[in-house]
């Protein structure tokens, strides 16, 4: 890269990162660099030039009034996360005004993560869109974009809805029922995450880690016991490493069966979701029966997993989804040639490749825009390199490339079940695990079923956390949202939403 010669004058401190040695093996390095405000910026063109990708970008305090931002940016081989302090909040350090360079025209999912930052810490970008994004309580109304032109209106939606999904503000610009732009309000369910962990200890930390987004519990305990086990130095035995990705896997088939019925459901399918809803079910008593819990918000701990599984419970899953894969078979084969559904489906919420890799779409809904990457597979932590995933994607980036990858992935993840199960190793599943020394970074990274969940935690004194900054795939998806319903009509919006499927709770810190 061209300013590689600049990143090594830096102050170079590789901290003991989950990823350095261990869980990534032979994966990409990852490196931690204290730049300056003008590497800072060189260090973000460098990696949007050789098609990098914008993992998050977060503040944290660093004493007193000070602040550190952070950035992690990821390619095929390198994971990077630079580091820009201490700042004084309105005390101007870029050119451009603000405290440090913006990364928006770079990586335009960076707008929402540093005015998110603004509002908990004060470090502001220098930007132009100074809006608050988690704050609510400024005076006056919030500053929507106005869409003006003839026979153009708009229309509120929430952030109060119907259903029982949390709280959110769409504010369409329509003519007639076609949709010329639509601009979100979220933050509403913000509530004070990153402060709450500073008040636990790092092994009391992982339950709420788990609570960020429930329907990722297991990706966000997985990531913050990843960044703790780094940080002390905890190697986890083999087979508590192979239950946790039995786990994720789990959550990850749960969360597929309940969108194919809601996907159904929203094009008037309603038996779809009947029977999704019963496959569901079925898989959720299941992991009661072997873990405790029907969804898995403290079944990973701090060195290894809670409880072993139950010798007559390895059977018993790898029979349920047996049964699941067969009849989402025989689902994927009426939803294929339902004339209803493709109807609703393709070419509904059309975001293609291009779009999708400049607006820095992942996970899910970037696999089915052709932005291929996964990290079970592009870096697999343990045991994911043993189980050789296969990549599920599609190029379509409709509906239906959404739903097509969904079936996919249901049917990997239910053959990695059975692999998980069948070869799942003997011995302990939970290894002593001390506290980290103080002020050290750790990261944990783990690939969610909604796309990469990316935890960042810096150990405090007596064992306590200094900062713990969970990254939801949400942050970069719910833009993108925005793009794909244009030229759509008002009344596909909740198809194209439920499509995405992204998550209110985990983007509101």
């Amino acid at each position: 890269m061209a300013a590689a010669d600049d990143r090594a004058a830096c102050d170079v401190r590789v901290q003991r990162w989950f990823a350095a040695s261990r869980e990534l093996r032979g994966a990409p390095s990852v490196r931690s660099l204290a730049v300056s405000a003008d590497q800072w910026r060189r260090a973000a063109e460098d990696f949007a030039a050789a098609q990098g990708r914008l993992l998050a970008v977060w503040a944290a305090p660093h004493g007193g009034e000070r602040i550190t931002v952070r950035a992690a940016l990821a390619t095929e081989r390198e994971l990077l996360v630079i580091e820009l302090s201490p700042l004084s909040p309105l005390s101007p350090l870029s050119p451009q005004g603000g405290d440090y360079p913006g990364l928006q025209d770079l990586f335009p999912a960076a707008n929402r993560m540093q005015r998110a930052a603004a509002d908990l810490y004060g470090a502001r970008s220098s930007d132009t869109d100074r809006r608050p994004w988690l704050r609510h309580d400024e005076d006056g109304a919030y500053a929507f974009v106005p869409v003006e032109g003839d026979g153009v209106h708009e229309i509120p939606v929430g952030p109060v809805h119907a259903g029982i999904i949390e709280p959110g503000h769409f504010r369409f610009a329509v003519v007639g029922e076609k949709v010329l732009r639509l601009e979100e309000r979220l933050g509403y369910a913000h509530k004070g995450i990153e402060r709450r962990f500073t008040e636990l200890s790092m092994h009391e930390g992982h339950r709420l880690a788990a609570r960020v987004s429930g329907d990722s519990a297991v990706a966000y305990s997985w990531a913050f016991a990843q960044a703790l086990e780094g940080l002390a130095g905890v190697e986890i035995p083999p087979r508590a490493a192979w239950l946790r990705a039995l786990c994720l896997e789990l959550e990850r088939i749960a969360n597929h069966l309940g969108d194919l019925g809601g996907l159904g459901n929203d094009a008037g399918f309603a038996f779809g979701l009947t029977q999704f809803s019963r496959l569901k079910e079925h898989l959720l008593r299941a992991t009661a029966r072997a873990f405790g819990q029907r969804y898995l918000l403290d079944a990973l701990v701090p060195g290894g997993m809670r409880h072993d599984l139950p010798p007559p419970a390895a059977p018993a899953i790898d029979q349920c989804v047996r049964a699941i894969a067969r009849e989402a078979a025989t689902l994927r084969q009426i939803y294929d040639e339902h004339s209803g559904l493709r109807g609703r489906f393709v070419d509904a919420g059309v975001v293609p490749a291009p779009l999708a890799a400049q607006l820095g779409l992942t996970g899910l809904a970037g696999r089915a825009s052709g932005q291929a990457y996964d990290l079970r597979i592009d870096m697999p932590c343990f045991p994911y390199g043993e189980l050789k995933v296969r990549k599920c994607g599609h190029g379509a980036g409709d509906v239906a490339a959404r739903v097509a990858v969904r079936f996919d992935e249901l049917f990997e993840s239910c053959r990695l079940v059975r692999s998980i199960v069948e070869g799942l190793p003997g011995g302990a599943v939970r290894a002593a695990c001390g506290a980290p020394p103080a002020d050290e970074l750790g990261l944990g990274l783990i690939e969610g079923w909604r796309g990469p969940v990316l935890l960042a935690l810096v150990g405090g004194p007596a064992g306590g956390i200094r900062h713990c900054h969970p990254h939801d795939p949400s942050w970069q998806n719910w833009p993108v949202l925005e793009h794909a319903i244009i030229d759509n009509i008002v009344p596909d919006f909740p198809l194209i939403n439920k499509s995405f499927n992204l998550s209110y709770s985990g983007h509101d810190l």
